[in-house]
């Protein structure tokens, strides 16, 4: 008879999950025995870290990953992280050691009397298997549900389950596969079409989901056909159009009212990929215009049903891309009254880096420390065109966005909840995921230190990351929320003292403080195989 270990390691395994990122306990040690060679565990050190590292892999594989972790202690401290992940939608499949079956009613220590019940609020599905013979279908329902939801899964196993013995139906789990279809049917084709077609003057908004399914290439073809305007999502996680594409806008801003004023004046507004919408600043108004229509397609259930507006059809925004390519190019027409001269600017778009908007030059800073503009534009410059980058550093936001250039598919990650904690060790997962493919990650100080022991991982595998460390002493985004609620004296939001080449080359990573421009461009014209901190001193900037 197989154990349900065995069994469960070969569903693993054939389901591609076997680089496992995890902080075990010693609820978690009967399952990691003998962990088939063609496994990699990856070691965090702290929960939150653990999850970050998952989350920035599963998103640049665009795969489920397992996640394992110690019971509710180690459930618990990595749920601030879990935020980030399920409002990214990546596919988690986190499984947590249980204390043995007659310990659990008695509360016995390391025991979770209702283990699911305490992921529930954020996870798309949890469970605790009712007899050991079910641990390797509910394992494969885990990760089935973590692939269609898109949403990170929740699977509580008691340890003395991994040695039971299971009958031959169990074995039953390891040839299954679950598809998932869903392109528009033809009623609903026939009219998104038309509704798109007949547009005067469409806008798109597009959501991270379409930079996570491969699509952002395919978003641009539609963008120069469609010829209107083009935004991200408020709240954006992913870049899922080249920022400086003449039709691209920016990323809307989160508040209900400069939402709409920046839809004035269109008939249609398409989002494809995203919620409607992930508002943060409270800043009340009418959803749209007077005489604007939305439609909203996604493949989130649960975000289209909860939209305060607009229509929404559930369906893959890549296969409605394809579906409206099909037609405009079937139909040889433009769409809208704008499409015309975006048509024009589109065409030059295609034929060249020229007609992208150019970058500005760099503002400086006054006093000491670089103005964050000198950084990025250093990394822009010296880095290569295909750089990934993750990103965590919240009051340097209008900064970035006025001197980055990205233009390719995966070039930017965010904390998709706001939650700090995801950077660091995000970055450290992005560059495990893609070890041919520069990454960098450009870490505030304020929020370095949530998860700053990725680092240690990072060098244990000797991943070759950049981490740009901007330090300015203080929580810069916290200060201008601070004048936004009218609270100008706020306690806590100094964070002087911090050296983080002396953390850094605490945990084994090469690390160097450059203090100038040119210094910076050096260092950062380096190739090494190995990860490094650079850490700079920049001014205090506000996100926007």
């Amino acid at each position: 008879m197989p154990s349900v270990r065995r069994v469960s390691h070969e569903l693993l395994e054939r389901q591609g999950l076997t680089t496992v990122f995890g902080n075990p306990g010693s609820n978690e040690l009967p399952f990691l025995a003998e962990l088939p060679d063609g496994f990699r565990y990856v070691l965090g050190l702290h929960e939150g870290a653990v999850v970050g590292m998952a989350d920035g892999y599963a998103q640049a594989t665009g795969r489920p990953v397992l996640v394992n972790l110690h019971a509710a202690s180690g459930s618990g401290n990595a749920m601030g992280a879990l935020t980030n992940a399920v409002a990214s939608r990546t596919p988690l499949v986190v499984v947590a050691g249980q204390q043995v079956r007659p310990a659990i009613g008695p509360e016995a220590n390391l025991a979770s009397v209702d283990a699911p019940a305490l992921m529930k609020p954020l996870v798309g599905w949890a469970a605790e298997p009712a007899c050991a013979g079910d641990v390797p279908r509910a394992l494969a329902q885990a990760v089935f549900e973590a692939r269609l939801q898109r949403r990170p899964t929740y699977l509580s196993v008691p340890y003395d389950d991994w040695a039971a013995d299971v009958d031959d139906n169990a074995l039953a789990v390891l040839d299954r596969r679950v598809l998932r279809a869903a392109v528009p049917g033809g009623e609903q084709r026939r009219w998104l079409v038309e509704q798109v077609a007949s547009a005067r003057r469409p806008a798109l908004v597009l959501g991270g989901d379409i930079d996570s399914a491969g699509r952002f290439d395919d978003a641009v073809r539609l963008a120069e056909r469609l010829g209107g305007p083009v935004w991200a999502a408020p709240s954006q996680f992913r870049l899922p159009f080249p920022n400086r594409h003449p039709l691209f806008r920016g990323v809307l801003p989160a508040g209900i009212a400069p939402v709409s004023a920046a839809f004035e004046g269109h008939d249609l507004v398409l989002v494809l990929g995203a919620p409607v919408f992930r508002y943060h600043e409270y800043l009340p108004g009418r959803y749209l215009p007077e005489g604007t229509r939305l439609i909203q397609v996604t493949e989130d259930a649960g975000a289209a049903a909860r939209a305060p507006m607009g229509e929404a059809l559930v369906a893959d925004p890549g296969a409605v891309i394809d579906v409206l390519l099909e037609a405009l190019d079937a139909s040889g027409a433009p769409a809208g009254a704008g499409a015309a001269a975006g048509a024009g600017a589109a065409a030059g778009a295609g034929a060249g880096a020229g007609a992208f908007r150019p970058v500005p030059e760099p503002l400086a800073a006054e006093g000491p420390g670089l103005h964050p503009e000198q950084v990025f534009a250093a990394l822009r410059d010296e880095m290569p065109e295909d750089t990934a980058y993750v990103v965590e550093s919240t009051s340097t936001n209008a900064a970035w966005w006025r001197q980055m250039d990205l233009r390719r598919q995966g070039s930017y990650y965010f904390p998709a909840a706001g939650g700090l904690g995801f950077g660091l060790p995000g970055a450290v997962g992005v560059a495990m995921a893609q070890p041919g493919r520069p990454v960098v990650g450009v870490i505030g100080d304020g929020s370095a230190n949530y998860g700053i022991t990725a680092l240690w991982t990072a060098a244990q595998h000797r991943v070759p990351l950049t981490v740009v460390l901007l330090r300015n002493g203080t929580y810069g985004a916290l200060r201008w929320f601070g004048g936004l609620l009218g609270v100008p004296d706020a306690p806590g939001l100094d964070i002087p003292g911090l050296d983080f080449t002396r953390i850094a080359e605490g945990y084994g990573v090469r690390a160097q403080h450059v203090g100038g421009v040119a210094q910076l461009r050096a260092a950062l014209a380096e190739t090494p195989d190995h990860p490094r901190l650079i850490q700079v001193d920049t001014a205090l900037t506000t996100p926007s």
